[in-house]
Order: C-alpha cells, then structure tokens, then sequence
C-alpha cells in the first residue's frame, strides 16, 4: 500500500504559482487582468505577454537557475515579470528602487545577475551602480523599461562607464513567440525567487524561495484575507517589497483587477 502512495509524473507535479495566470488565460479570459493609467489588459494578454517575455529571455541566452534582476516600481511591465521571469526558468531578483548605487552594486554582483530590468526612472542609479564594478567583472545586460518615459534613445551614458540597452521591454515583448512552453520547473523545491534583506545591522544577505514556498506563502495570503472570486486590488505595496507579499501571483488565482499606480 504504501508503494502506491509515492510520487511519480502520474500523480505528482510540482507545485508552482506560475500555472495560475495560466489558469487566469482559461478562466478570466476577457477580464480585466491590470489598469494603469489608460492602459488596461485582459488576464489572456497578460498571459501572452508573459510568455513572449520569457522567450525572449531564452532568446537573448538566459537559461534555467540564472539570475533576472529587476529595479522598477508598480508599473504593468514589474507585474508581467513576476511571470515572466520564471516562466522562463530564471531566478526573479525584485531589488529595491530605493537602494543607493553602492549597496545596489552590491546586490547585483553578490548575486550575479545576467540581466536587468530598468525603469526609466532608475537608468542613472543602475549605471551608477555598474559602474562600481570592479574592471574584471562581467556586466549584466540591461533592458530598458519606458512605461511612462518618451525615450528617444536605449543608450544612456555616466562619467565612467556607457551601457548599451540590449532592448526596450515592450520590444522584448513584441519580439517573443506568444506560444512559447514556458519552462516548468523540475522540483517545487527549485529556486524561484531571490530576495535580499535590508543590511540595517551588516551587508544585505540573499533570501532563496522555492517554487513550492512561493505556492504555499501565496495560498496563506488568500485563504488568511479571503480573498473572493474576481476582487479589485489596488497596490500600495511596492512589489519589490517581499515579493507584494505573494499577490503578484494570488491575483491571477482569483482573476483579480490590479489597479496599479507608482
């Protein structure tokens, strides 16, 4: 008997928030998903903007267990890449926009982020802080996010160093293949997202959670709040912060209306 209680690929699959907003795309599929200023998108764009990001994320070489790094507020591109990123097999690092460059430069190269996702607002703090890289470490590649901005231009330049935008986020988008497989992950126990704490008594130390930590902390959320069926959510928590305490991803499993504002 209790060989037939054990694991295997018919009974078991990993445990992983990501199939929710799949879930959202069949269920919710013409509800609103988020509102920010005049944009507005469906839970079925969302999802297929998620996954046009994490191919181009595959495209551009990034590969499962990388680190994808993002410095942006509660803009619609933030929420796609709580998706998106993982979707693509790498590891979502959120990191704090109000971080100064030093401890940012830190940040990113303690945790050896290939990519990062910039908001316009934040170009100059980021090339601050790769600019504070020592000679013979690599640089991540960064892609810029304009939300908001009217850029002309996806090169910025600092007194000491000139980085090329790889891209814009929008043409990450656009660029993507909207029927990507997204990367599943191979155990609920494999890395999803890391955090770092705040350093208020010594340097920031890295936080790793799992997928199926992720699941559980997010059911936790719905279930203490009972959270209804088709609920508005207005953020007023940054998203970096802790991860919006996993209702980036509880707001797809209830085809939530994010209302987003910075």
């Amino acid at each position: 008997m209790e060989q037939l209680l054990l694991p295997n690929s018919a009974n078991s699959t990993p445990l992983t928030t990501l199939g929710f907003l799949e879930r959202a795309a069949a269920a919710y599929t013409d509800c609103p998903s988020l509102v920010y200023n005049n944009t507005t998108y469906t839970w079925s764009e969302t999802h297929r903007r998620c996954l046009q990001v994490a191919s181009s994320l595959s495209s551009v070489g990034i590969q499962r267990g990388h680190v994808v790094s993002v410095v942006a507020p509660n803009v619609p591109s933030m929420y796609e890449l709580q998706f998106g990123v993982p979707m693509s097999g790498a590891i979502l690092n959120n990191i704090n926009t109000r971080l100064d460059a030093h401890n940012l430069s830190v940040l990113l190269q303690h945790s050896e982020s290939k990519l990062v996702f910039v908001d316009h607002l934040h170009s100059s703090l980021v090339l601050e802080a790769l600019s504070l890289f020592p000679r013979d470490t690599k640089r991540p590649h960064l892609v810029l996010i304009d939300d908001d901005a009217a850029a002309s231009s996806t090169t910025t330049t600092s007194p000491t160093v000139t980085v090329d935008f790889i891209d814009t986020y929008e043409g990450f988008v656009e660029e993507g293949d909207p029927k990507y497989k997204w990367v599943q992950p191979r155990s609920e126990w494999d890395p999803m997202v890391l955090n770092y704490t705040s350093g208020t008594t010594s340097s920031p130390k890295g936080v790793v959670h799992s997928h199926r930590g992720i699941f559980i902390l997010t059911a936790n959320a719905l279930i203490d709040w009972a959270v209804p069926k088709l609920p508005v959510y207005l953020w007023t928590l940054p998203m970096f912060h802790a991860n919006g305490w996993g209702y980036t991803w509880g707001m797809a499993a209830v085809g939530a209306t994010n209302i987003l504002s910075t």
